[in-house]
């Protein structure tokens, strides 16, 4: 396990239940192997063109750049990798991951992920994203990172300095509950911004922390009200370990359609399961048909 203090700060002792301690404090459910549930749900080792590159989708590939986290999360789809130690990508490795792009003029955008990118060295994470920015079919940098939820000291003026310098660059981050939308995560949110960078968030429906209506409503308006875009709400992958987390999609569905007929559309996010084998993301919401997927979506 890992938490900060800050994260574990947020915890309500006198709320059995809690969210905050529900997402980031072991839980002997994901020891019962009885509950299903496996290591790689998405089939990314199968994925991997080169170590630590993930090419999923035509136009876009993803690169774990460490295994290090600031809070390891419960409901991680990468827990397999927990037992592995917390190591970065060598130099080596992220050469042979700009070679592979340089050589492939379909991928347009690319991903950073891990683990958390913000915590690696930022004068590595700089040459990572001038190395790929120059690069010219290489139109759109992301970073998934949960550092403004998780430790949002972490966001600095140095950092959105140095991403700056790298637009068009997208933020993807991971606020599940509106107890982590604190004063010192909207200031992190808003550096970020005040660099010009666009930040879009992709939460988790969790059993527990925000499957209910109430929940939810307040997670998006509060993400609206520090300007981070609600993008996606993923179902729970079946994930060895995380399964006492996951929710039926009926209730999921259920509560999507009441926010959509209760709360403004920019609030709203995308209802979607993503499935194995780069297949897209299977869209649940009551806005889309039975079996309809959005193969675009990445």
């Amino acid at each position: 396990m890992a938490v900060t203090p800050y994260y574990l700060s947020l915890i309500d002792d006198s709320s059995a239940g809690d969210p905050i301690a529900a997402q980031c404090l072991p839980d002997l459910r994901e020891t019962d192997l009885q509950l299903g549930g496996c290591e790689d749900p998405l089939d990314e080792e199968r994925s991997m063109a080169v170590p630590g590159l993930i090419h999923r989708y035509p136009d876009r590939c993803l690169v774990t750049v460490t295994s290090r986290c600031a809070v390891y999360c419960r409901h991680c789809n990468r827990k397999r990798r927990w037992q592995q130690g917390e190591r970065d990508a060598s130099p080596a490795e992220m050469e042979a991951w700009t070679d592979y792009v340089r050589k492939r003029p379909n991928v347009r955008e690319v991903l950073l992920s891990g683990g958390d990118p913000f915590t690696i060295d930022l004068e590595k994470l700089d040459r990572l994203l001038h190395d790929f920015r120059s690069i010219g079919h290489v139109e759109i940098l992301r970073i998934g990172t949960r550092m403004p939820v998780t430790m949002p000291v972490g966001i600095d003026d140095d950092l959105a300095s140095a991403l700056r310098r790298h637009r068009p660059l997208w933020i993807s981050t991971q606020f599940n509950h509106p107890q982590e939308i604190t004063d010192e995560a909207a200031e992190a949110c808003e550096r970020l911004l005040r660099a010009g960078i666009p930040i879009v968030n992709q939460s988790v429906l969790l059993r527990g922390v925000n499957d209910d209506y109430d929940t939810m409503r307040e997670l998006l308006y509060g993400l609206e009200r520090i300007s981070v875009k609600p993008y996606y709400l993923f179902q729970c992958e079946p994930v060895m370990g995380a399964m006492h987390f996951r929710v039926e999609r009926r209730k999921g569905v259920e509560m999507m359609d009441r926010l959509w007929g209760s709360v403004s559309g920019l609030c709203i996010p995308r209802f979607v399961y993503d499935l194995p084998g780069g297949r897209g993301k299977e869209r649940l919401d009551g806005r889309a048909r039975n079996g309809d997927r959005d193969e675009s979506a990445d």
